[in-house]
């Protein structure tokens, strides 16, 4: 019998220093605002896009570029060596013009720039908002583990009493046993849900661009409901003049009319202007001789498009634009679709969460703490306290998992919306 009790409590002894050596791990707490900051300044997929917008400035530049002129230069030799008919050279500058290409082409990549900063602004929009959703879920998990750890230590003090009441032969030694057993279940459970939560905590520095080796952020904020009012019809007009994704498919309308027309004056006729000098020796032959002299020439070439007749590229880029303008359609739809939606569950889940409420909480609570006592009253079973732990726990777990949902339906319906208010979770 003495080992049934010197094993239970070195037991839990041991289960103790296991989950305070865990606990010396370093963890920084941080607030949700400061969070989303440092996400904004460290996130390196964020930092990778914002590339995106000096390659759009240089592109702009390269863009700007005039055509260069070409110098050629020439000599020939007249028979000079046999028929003394004279030497010389010939240099020619010539330059290509065309209309409108060059102008055209600079649009072009200000509207691709545009494009860049557009898609820029709405990974930031998914950014902020999947971000905001680590921070909930870890708080989640943080809810979760106090949850498994609360339990844990009611069964734990219920275990060291056993086998207390055991040595003074109140219970059997299966009752003793079968304590201990559960204290170590829940042990194990409680094993589980802190995974989970170092789990979210590495999440939450993975967003920040920051390694979890060394330090651990962990929220400093709780689950709580977070009730407001909406309208659809203001959510979807905001919608509509808010939402990223449709600026950029708006931008790439843009970008995709800019192609066209830089097509269509790339088949416009273009010339060629030359201007050159030819510098001749002197022809010492006796029957023809001639002095030393130099020539100037200008000349201008152009081009016979008889490729024009070819439009493959023309309707490539007619079909471009119209695809863009489909695309834009299909956002628009798909943006109303996403803002009912969202706002129909944000909605559903208020009531959830005005009707649930905390007297449940309070209620379960008070049957545990009343089980626990009459147990150690002798006046109920252990099955019954376990019962009742299990109730309460349920009871709780729902309750985090509704203010969970509302918190992240209030997230998808404002991103949905394209605004954003939440400073605080």
């Amino acid at each position: 019998m003495k080992n049934i009790y010197r094993t239970t409590i070195c037991l839990l002894l041991l289960l103790d220093i296991l989950q305070q050596a865990r606990a010396q791990e370093e963890k920084c707490g941080i607030l949700y605002g400061e969070y989303i900051e440092a996400v904004a300044a460290g996130n390196i997929g964020y930092a990778a896009e914002r590339m995106n917008t000096d390659i759009s400035s240089a592109e702009i530049s390269a863009a700007k570029v005039f055509s260069d002129f070409s110098l050629s230069a020439s000599y020939y030799n007249n028979s000079d060596w046999n028929m003394a008919m004279g030497q010389g050279v010939e240099l020619e500058l010539s330059k290509n013009i065309t209309f409108g290409v060059r102008k055209a082409r600079i649009g072009l990549a200000e509207k691709q720039q545009e494009l860049t900063d557009a898609l820029l602004a709405d990974y930031f929009r998914n950014l902020r908002a999947e971000s905001a959703m680590l921070y909930l879920e870890a708080i989640k998990q943080q809810e979760l583990y106090r949850m498994q750890a609360d339990s844990y230590m009611n069964i734990r003090r219920l275990a060291v009493s056993d086998s207390l009441r055991f040595e003074a032969g109140e219970i059997t030694m299966t009752d003793a046993i079968q304590s201990r057993l559960e204290a170590e279940i829940l042990y194990n459970e409680l094993i589980n849900a802190e995974t989970g939560l170092y789990r979210a905590y590495a999440a939450l520095g993975v967003q920040m661009g920051r390694s979890a080796k060394d330090t651990l952020f962990c929220p400093t904020e709780e689950l709580r409901p977070i009730i407001r009012k909406f309208s659809l019809d203001s959510l979807l007009s905001a919608a509509y003049g808010n939402r990223t994704d449709l600026m950029a498919a708006l931008r790439n309308e843009d970008v995709a009319e800019a192609a066209l027309k830089l097509v269509r004056r790339e088949r416009n006729t273009d010339v060629e202007l030359s201007l050159g000098t030819n510098i001749n020796s002197q022809v010492r032959n006796e029957i023809a001789p001639a002095p030393a002299f130099t020539g100037i020439s200008a000349g201008i070439a152009v081009p016979l498009k008889f490729s024009n007749i070819n439009r493959g590229e023309v309707s490539a880029a007619e079909s471009r634009q119209a695809q863009a303008e489909t695309y834009t359609r299909q956002i628009m739809l798909q943006i109303e679709t996403e803002v009912i939606q969202a706002y129909r569950r944000y909605c559903t889940l208020t009531v959830q969460v005005e009707n649930y409420g905390s007297r449940m909480l309070d209620d379960a609570r008070s049957v545990i703490d009343g089980m626990l006592y009459s147990y150690g009253c002798g006046e109920v079973s252990l099955l019954e306290v376990l019962s009742a732990q299990r109730t309460y726990n349920d009871v709780r777990s729902q309750y985090i998992e509704t203010l969970f949902n509302h918190a992240l339906s209030l997230i998808e319906l404002e991103q949905s919306a394209g605004i954003w208010d939440i400073h605080s979770l």
